[in-house]
């Protein structure tokens, strides 16, 4: 098949070499920016005079037939084109002659996929977020069903403090708002039209690059035209957004794989989202879980492959660029089927708070309380906290809780220490005493529940 670039050259390449070169099976997908994109050009040359308004009005018919050929499936992709911009292309000259030959008038394949990605992106970000916001609502919502459930909070995987398992919950809705920022943030520097910067220099033709920015709903027009057609940063920033996303997924899957092991038996998910074992019939494997947390790395790997393939490369355009794509195609779509499978696993899940509380109890985590009970009785804060250090060491030796420690021992310890202690270290009144700002208190909690539905509401606004 002739090549619509033979001139220069026969267009006569080997078969390994043409099938090493086309991206046609990956850049498919964006067939609808592509025509979507062709659309608006048209108008802008029938607009301008350089078509006439006849010709511009029958490429347009003859792309919206493409576009409603490749939707009902009526149309299928040549393979042995060489892109998705050539296959149209081609379809069109077939059906429409000399006229079809025009529409590639003040434009090159450079500032064409430029286009074409940047708005296929646009609409992944969109679909992103949709999802995002959806696991941020999840996470609301069994924070809301949990706001008062205690369990032990922890630094360095050892039991610290209580907090509440909204209060735990709720951290990783505030990560998410900020990945939708992060996503909104890059959609606003995205949305930057590149068609009409041609190959690299512009064009001798009198084109509106405005017109057609505005047609397909950009913001503004690229300033610079070797800059239009070599910039791929919001392909970086978009898989540098995406891969905080995955880390903030994986370090709850992480969480939620400790969480409903027989070790924690904090939470139990839902057999729609867990497997069993071949051999071991005991077993409930948290695979979704496991397989979020392993697909980070992935979306690190399309970041990293992209940042490695831009590195190096001179102005404008160069054929390693046509390596963008499948990196951040993938990048978006894992995340997409991680989300997916996220939400209904959060929205399913079976939490136990007896076993929460229980190891609150057991983890000493109201220590700090003790000390702070011992400061408010005039004690300073070291000496508060070495006496503390010292009734755990007698829980442990005596195989108890700081809640039933005799008021004897801890007055062996300390003279200060009356029968109020054990209202000041009662884990319910440890969490609610922790009523600031950000805190684990019950008021608190319901307070930045407050906060993530009302900044959805305003991100959606």
């Amino acid at each position: 098949m002739a090549k619509l670039w033979a001139g220069r050259t026969t267009g006569e390449t080997d078969r390994i070499a043409d099938d090493f070169n086309s991206s046609l099976q990956f850049d498919c997908r964006m067939y609808r920016q592509d025509i979507t994109g062709s659309m608006a050009h048209a108008a802008m040359l029938g607009a301008q005079g350089i078509l006439t308004e006849a010709e511009a009005e029958q490429l347009i018919d003859g792309l919206q037939d493409i576009l409603d050929g490749l939707d009902a499936g009526t149309l299928v992709f040549d393979p042995n084109c060489e892109d998705i911009h050539m296959f149209v292309e081609q379809v069109l000259t077939e059906r429409l002659g000399d006229v079809g030959k025009k529409l590639h008038t003040a434009r090159s394949r450079n500032d064409q996929v430029a286009l074409d990605l940047r708005m296929y992106l646009r609409d992944e970000i969109a679909e992103i977020s949709t999802l995002t916001r959806g696991l941020i609502v999840a996470l609301n919502a069994q924070a809301e069903a949990h706001k008062a459930d205690i369990l032990p909070g922890y630094t360095h995987m050892q039991r610290a403090q209580p907090i509440t398992f909204g209060h735990h919950l709720l951290a990783y809705a505030m990560m998410l708002l900020r990945d939708l920022d992060r996503l909104a943030d890059c959609r606003r520097r995205m949305n930057v039209s590149p068609i009409g910067c041609c190959a690299l220099a512009g064009t001798t033709y009198d084109t509106d690059r405005v017109f057609e920015a505005r047609r397909l709903g950009f913001d503004s027009v690229a300033q610079n035209s070797l800059d239009g057609v070599s910039d791929r940063d919001f392909c970086i920033e978009l898989l540098s957004a995406l891969s905080v996303l995955m880390m903030h997924l994986s370090r709850l899957s992480e969480e939620l794989i400790l969480w409903s092991s027989w070790e924690f038996g904090f939470v139990e998910l839902n057999d729609a989202y867990t497997t069993g074992s071949s051999i071991m019939p005991q077993k409930k494997n948290p695979d979704m879980a496991e397989l979020c947390r392993g697909k980070t790395g992935r979306v690190y790997g399309d970041l990293m492959a992209l940042l490695t393939v831009m590195k190096g490369l001179p102005l404008a355009y160069n054929k390693d660029m046509q390596e963008d794509k499948e990196s951040v195609f993938d990048g978006c779509d894992t995340v997409k089927q991680c989300l997916r499978v996220f939400t209904p696993m959060i929205q399913t899940m079976q939490t136990r708070p007896e076993r929460m509380r229980r190891a609150a109890q057991e983890g000493f985590i109201n220590a700090t309380d003790l000390a702070d009970y011992l400061v408010r009785k005039g004690l300073p804060f070291r000496s508060a906290y070495k006496i503390s250090g010292q009734l755990v060491s007698e829980c442990i030796q005596r195989g108890c809780v700081l809640e039933t420690l005799p008021l004897e021992v801890y007055r062996q310890h300390s003279a200060l220490i009356e029968a109020d202690v054990f209202a000041a270290i009662d884990l319910q009144r440890c969490v609610d005493s922790r009523n600031s700002l950000g805190g684990t208190s019950v008021r608190s909690v319901e307070a930045q529940i407050a906060f993530v539905k009302k900044s959805l509401e305003e991100m959606e606004s």
